[in-house]
């Protein structure tokens, strides 16, 4: 019996008792609407339930006493082994063991089903994240906001939510240009440029805009800089892709920022329609020959301009365009998330939202990641200053990078132990996921040879304390993943994990799913089968959802 089932049932106790109590008023509840709890002593139960005292009042009568009739109830429902009042009006239900047990085929039957939920179901999101100049390679910081972002989609996803990761391109702008003085420089022998990019990346980019462009310096120095502009470009923007792609993150949308100032067949911009949107909300005003919009109006802590005296577009021009855009494609809700240096941007997209008619409450949420250290990481040899992504990954591998990554929230500044992150020891926290995968599956191959399979299923013979306290975490699953997705927090799914392993092992230590010695046979191994691939199954779904392997061998 899942949770789901199990609300179901209470809510069918539940509607004959409100009809007793409020004639002639319906009951607004619906299943959805019943949460359920895992005691944090098993000795309370499998699950526990505040439903009495929430409904007391509008029932007319005390929390105990409700509790006592849901309980009364709910001893009658198949599957219920029992139902007890606690404390205030807390009801704690336990199940028998066939309805608990059953939850193991469940789960094999569903796959990689199993865990996904509809609780976003009906949302289009965009996220946005990582979106670094073209300029450069992708560093630590990069890191940590690609492994999050793209977990943050996955267990959205998973919830039902149409969901397209983006990657916003900045490649307009004055950092172009010194990027491309910078190239040039280099194909030149010549010093990096004041402001420029120094690092031997750049004299790798130069080599291979010469070697794309032999004739390079025998152009004149104009044509020289878009030349190098663009093919540095094209090469830089093709290794981000590259780094990201092998730490297991793809893009749905590569969102050039050009497209924001490119004119079209009548001379006007994205930027520039931008503008008179915003204008037709009544948020733009005209002061010193500059055009502004009034983002105090949402809690902005100043009036920002979009168009400066001189006619020249401002950084929240584009914002505001690319905002704009985001909705024109579909996207009812944007999710940015952002470095630790980009505080200010939170009062200003939600203002822009305002602005532009939006919800600044529901259709934009902006997630600020903290910095992040590893201990005894080298800067690049490439570009000198940055840690770079590439790096780490080929030092601690993307499983240990992206799941130590994940394991915390965005919010927390977070400091990695290369030593312990490399060790296969239950010390290291991915290794000790990965290696109760890996047991799942050296389970599944020496029943297999012992001739032990899933022909039988006979739920009621889980009976072992170990076996209910893992079942119980396994119904837990689904409600975790759309926790993550409603709380954009994908760490709750490696915790879960982590916890899943340590009742996982125990129930291994002390149930056996081959035979000892020449003993037959029963029922309750091949039922105990079920349960193992049922562990394994969740363990798969769950690594997946962070981007992470799950080996069959350890």
């Amino acid at each position: 019996m899942t949770p789901e089932t199990l609300a179901q049932a209470l809510l069918a106790v539940l509607t004959p008792i409100a009809d007793e109590r409020r004639p002639g008023e319906p009951l607004e509840l619906a299943a959805s609407d019943i949460v359920f709890e895992r005691p944090r002593n098993r000795d309370h139960g499998d699950w526990a339930s505040n439903i009495a005292m929430r409904l007391a009042k509008p029932f007319g009568t005390n929390p105990r006493e409700l509790a006592q009739q849901i309980a009364d109830g709910l001893a009658d429902v198949d599957g219920v082994a029992s139902a007890e009042v606690a404390g205030p009006g807390f009801i704690n239900i336990r199940l028998d063991a066939a309805a608990a047990g059953a939850l193991a085929k469940t789960i094999v039957d569903a796959g990689t089903a199993y865990g996904t939920n509809q609780t976003q179901a009906g949302r289009t999101i965009n996220i946005e994240f990582v979106s670094a100049n073209p300029t450069g390679p992708l560093h630590i910081g990069h890191t940590r906001w690609a492994a999050l972002g793209d977990a943050i989609g996955r267990v959205l996803a998973a919830s039902g939510a149409t969901v397209a990761r983006e990657f916003y391109i900045n490649d307009a702008g004055a950092q172009m240009e010194r990027f491309a003085q910078s190239i040039v420089a280099a194909a030149k022998g010549e010093p990096t440029p004041e402001g420029g990019y120094a690092g031997s990346y750049i004299t790798d980019l130069a080599a291979r805009v010469v070697a794309s462009r032999p004739d390079l310096l025998e152009l004149p120095a104009d044509e020289q800089i878009v030349v190098a502009r663009e093919l540095g470009y094209q090469f830089q923007l093709a290794e981000q892709q590259e780094s990201l792609s092998k730490f297991n993150v793809l893009f749905d949308v590569w969102f050039s920022e050009r497209t924001l100032h490119a004119k079209n067949a009548e001379g006007v911009s994205l930027v520039d329609q931008a503008v008179d949107r915003l204008r037709e909300q009544g948020h733009v005003f005209d002061q010193d020959d500059a055009v502004w919009v009034r983002t105090t109006d949402f809690g902005d802590d100043k009036d920002r301009v979009i168009r400066r005296s001189n006619g020249e577009y401002t950084y929240f021009a584009a914002d505001a365009a690319y905002y704009l855009n985001k909705g024109d494609r579909g996207f009812a809700h944007k999710i940015y998330l952002l470095g630790a240096d980009h505080h200010g941007y939170v009062h200003r997209l939600k203002a822009l939202a305002g602005a532009a008619g939006d919800d600044p409450e529901k259709d934009v949420e902006v997630l600020i990641g903290q910095l992040v250290s590893v201990g005894g990481a080298r800067l690049s040899k490439r570009a000198g200053n940055i840690i770079e992504m590439d790096d780490l990954r080929e030092w601690l591998g993307t499983d240990a990078l992206r799941y130590s990554l994940e394991r915390s929230p965005a919010d927390s500044p977070l400091a990695l132990d290369p030593e312990l992150l490399q060790k296969r020891t239950n010390d290291n926290p991915v290794f000790y996921v990965q290696y109760a995968h890996a047991r799942t599956h050296n389970v599944a191959r020496n029943a297999a040879d012992s001739g032990v399979d899933r022909s039988e299923f006979a739920p009621e013979t889980l009976t072992h304390e170990t076996e209910a306290a893992l079942l119980g975490a396994l119904q837990e699953f689904p409600r975790i993943v759309a926790f993550a997705a409603e709380v954009r927090e994908p760490h709750r799914v490696a915790r879960y994990l982590e916890e899943l392993a340590g009742l996982y092992h125990r129930w291994y230590d002390n149930c056996r799913v081959i035979p000892q010695g020449d003993d037959p046979i029963e029922t309750v191994h091949r039922t105990r089968l079920w349960l193992n691939d049922g562990a394994g199954q969740v363990f798969r779904n769950g690594l997946d959802l962070l981007g992470v392997s799950a080996p069959e061998r350890m």
